[in-house]
């Protein structure tokens, strides 16, 4: 039986151990109480959509809000959120969000050459990569999209949960979403001829395997460089949220791991893909919910060049209750209802500061337009992209970063707040 080596043993055990922080984590707080109504309405809702969208549409859609149901679920108990991590990375060093990221990004990649390599799918689905042009919208649109989540609070899958489970000032924030997603579809003739590159899919050129061999690299390097800066800066921990004692409790009503949050979502997100074809995203369905609007008030957005692509035109001749996004999104603001009401923390939040607020509807705004320009957001471009092994995910975490910098810059002028190194939390 052989052993490592002291030095290689020490540097295992310092690879795996946490990274060091100023002070420990604090404890987390109780969980408060189940609130019963908000439970019983959100799974009501739940249970009544369902049943009404398999019995009308089939089972394809009805298992799709399923999905999103479950991905609300995981979203809210593992407060897994893109905006707070790399403002933490940011503005302190802290890096911990960002591996949480890479976790969910490996393992998602994983399933996702599985499933497109080999094209397996369901309801006669054919799984296919998540690929969008290199070009200036891309770079413009995902540096304003982080300044909007920066100033609006969430990113677009937070978004959702935290209207879910109760938060005014995000549901500001989805306002301003939807009607920058809708605007920047109205005025699609004055961004549509952006120069741009074709598509770059890693699979196509070395194979799925290849493909995944080199993101799990690339996703391991990262992981190893924000674990040196770190421990460089050794910033404040990451504030705790208040969990149930006890294993079963805590899988019910208290907080996740955000590792086990990563986890789940790239399990409900490789669903998404098995069942429809397509990776999970979120910000067309803003853009199809905006068009409604305007429809409803007399307008006529099937006429706009935005609603005559291949796919979007489609997209609005249909019912809103078919739209795969919009059936995930709808699913997660009512799993993230029901997982705060079992942990005792669905509340309205009432007394919202005008500059929160204005901020909030501000960034909103920003991030609509951002993801119409990039072809998406946190989720469609950058989780999906970057899974399917296309470039153009990868370019959009990266002035996605540039972006939260300077979103940064811009909080304190709404009286936003930012993670300081002698923080307590962060």
């Amino acid at each position: 039986m052989t052993t490592a080596p002291p030095a290689q043993a020490a540097k295992t055990a310092a690879l795996l151990s946490p990274s060091p922080t100023s002070a420990p984590r604090p404890e987390a707080p109780a969980a408060p109480p189940v609130r019963r109504v908000p439970l019983a309405v959100s799974g009501l809702l739940g249970v009544a959509l369902t049943a009404y969208v398999w019995s009308a549409h089939g089972a394809k859609p009805g298992v799709l809000l399923l999905l999103g149901l479950g991905l609300g679920i995981a979203l809210f108990h593992s407060r897994f959120g893109f905006t707070s991590a790399w403002r933490q990375l940011v503005a302190v060093g802290n890096g911990t969000g960002l591996r949480a990221h890479t976790l969910l990004l490996g393992t998602t990649a994983t399933l996702f050459a599985l499933l497109i390599g080999t094209g397996t799918g369901l309801f006669g689905s054919v799984p296919a990569p998540s690929a969008g042009p290199l070009g200036l919208g891309l770079l413009i649109g995902s540096f304003v999209f982080a300044v909007g989540m920066q100033l609006g609070g969430a990113c677009a899958s937070g978004t959702l949960f935290a209207v879910g489970s109760g938060q005014t000032s995000i549901l500001l924030t989805l306002g301003g979403f939807i009607a920058g997603a809708t605007l920047a579809a109205w005025q699609f003739d004055l961004w549509k001829d952006l120069p741009a590159l074709e598509p770059v899919v890693m699979a196509d050129h070395i194979g799925w395997f290849g493909s995944w061999a080199v993101t799990i690299l690339v996703l391991a390097a990262i992981v190893l460089v924000s674990r040196r800066v770190q421990a460089r800066r050794t910033p404040p921990p990451i504030g705790p949220v208040p969990s149930a004692r006890g294993a079963a409790a805590r899988v019910l009503r208290g907080s996740w791991p955000l590792a086990v949050g990563a986890l789940a979502l790239a399990v409900l997100g490789a669903g998404v893909l098995l069942v429809s074809g397509g990776a999970w995203g979120v910000t067309s369905a803003f853009s199809l919910w905006g068009a409604e609007l305007v429809r409803a008030l007399g307008g006529h957005p099937e006429n706009w060049s935005w609603w005559q692509q291949p796919g979007n035109k489609e997209m609005l001749a249909g019912p809103v209750l078919g739209d795969k996004t919009s059936l995930t999104d709808i699913g997660i603001m009512i799993g993230a209802a029901a997982a705060a009401a079992l942990g005792g923390t669905w509340t309205l939040h009432r007394g919202v500061p005008w500059r929160t607020a204005v901020a909030a509807v501000l960034g909103g705004v920003l991030m609509g337009i951002g993801a119409r320009l990039a072809g998406g957001c946190n989720i469609g471009a950058y989780l999906a992209g970057i899974a399917s092994g296309s470039l153009h995910g990868w370019l959009w975490g990266a002035f996605a970063l540039l972006g939260t910098w300077a979103g940064l810059k811009l909080r304190p002028l709404f009286g936003l707040g930012n993670p300081k190194p002698g923080d307590g939390v962060c």
